[in-house]
């Protein structure tokens, strides 16, 4: 086992896949081809699960929906220890009790971000770090300051980890030079890659794990790629870079839920239609993630 593989005692690295979450026509979830979905991944090269993260609009799900989305993940699994849930909230408690619900379905880790009610202080963000850490359960912050507007700078990151409030750090700040610094200031915090399209930019700087959002469509080559980047064989890795970014630069994107849905509609997948307000993809947007996906699926990717 590498640095970069899952293990038991460290069930946030490897590639843990942000999933989408299959809708029906009427917008309802359906729980079996998620199930379906989860198992397919797994069987596919892929190491876990990140349910009820923004590719699976946990924004839109009730109380009850969001729960059971975890219970099918981990029953899918048969390892808790593969699913991480995305315990987002507007509030440190409410973000504690689905911290404790991810622990008593027996998940192996949780993700967190920021609060992203309002631009939070450093202080506030310590706290709520801290609160949600003490559910028992190990927690991965994840950076996204262009969606939350409250960056979690290395500086900040070195402090939460040595207060033992994370674990890892999901970076999506798309600043690929943070992981050097987040490397020299708490060297012990493992970082993942958390944007699709910077892959082997943070594979190369260390990354020992990949929440993806890809792999729902293809994550046969996704793992190839993924393995090849991490063990620095670029001479595998870059040409598969290339050749899927095209679609790899859609997770970045405002309509990343809406692209990746598709992508796995035309690789066979369920992925169906998105819950208001998000909506279909129309014209030109459309036409450029359908184009990307056939010619990857074309070059046999899968």
């Amino acid at each position: 086992m590498t640095a970069t593989t899952w293990t038991p005692d460290r069930p946030w690295r490897g590639i843990m896949v942000a999933t989408a979450l299959p809708l029906r026509d009427d917008l309802s979830v359906d729980h079996d081809a998620y199930a379906a979905h989860v198992r397919w991944l797994l069987d596919n090269g892929c190491d876990g699960v990140v349910p009820n993260g923004s590719l699976g609009e946990y924004q839109t799900l009730t109380d009850e929906e969001r729960a059971r989305v975890v219970r099918t993940a981990v029953e899918a699994a048969g390892d808790g220890a593969r699913v991480m849930p995305g315990v987002a909230a507007y509030g440190s408690a409410e973000a504690r009790r689905w911290a404790d619900q991810a622990a008593e379905a027996g998940c192996g880790s949780v993700l967190l971000l920021p609060p992203n009610a309002y631009r939070a202080d450093e202080q506030a963000v310590r706290a709520h770090y801290a609160h949600v850490a003490a559910a028992g359960v190990p927690v991965v912050a994840y950076n996204n300051p262009i969606d939350t507007k409250t960056d979690l700078t290395p500086a900040l990151l070195a402090r939460l980890h040595a207060e033992g409030s994370v674990v890892a750090v999901k970076e999506f700040s798309g600043d690929v030079r943070r992981a050097y610094e987040i490397a020299e200031l708490a060297p012990g915090l493992d970082l993942l890659i958390g944007a699709d399209d910077v892959l082997l930019e943070l594979a190369v700087a260390g990354a020992v794990g990949w929440i993806a959002g890809y792999p729902n469509a293809l994550p046969a080559t996704c793992a190839e790629l993924y393995h090849a980047a991490v063990a620095g064989d670029l001479e595998t890795a870059l040409p598969l870079y290339r050749s899927l970014h095209p679609l790899l630069r859609w997770d970045s994107r405002t309509e990343f839920v809406q692209a990746i849905k598709l992508s796995m509609d035309l690789a066979g997948r369920p992925g169906g239609p998105t819950r208001p307000p998000r909506s279909p993809l129309t014209g030109d947007v459309e036409a450029a993630v359908r184009a990307a996906t056939e010619k990857a699926l074309a070059a046999g990717h899968r």
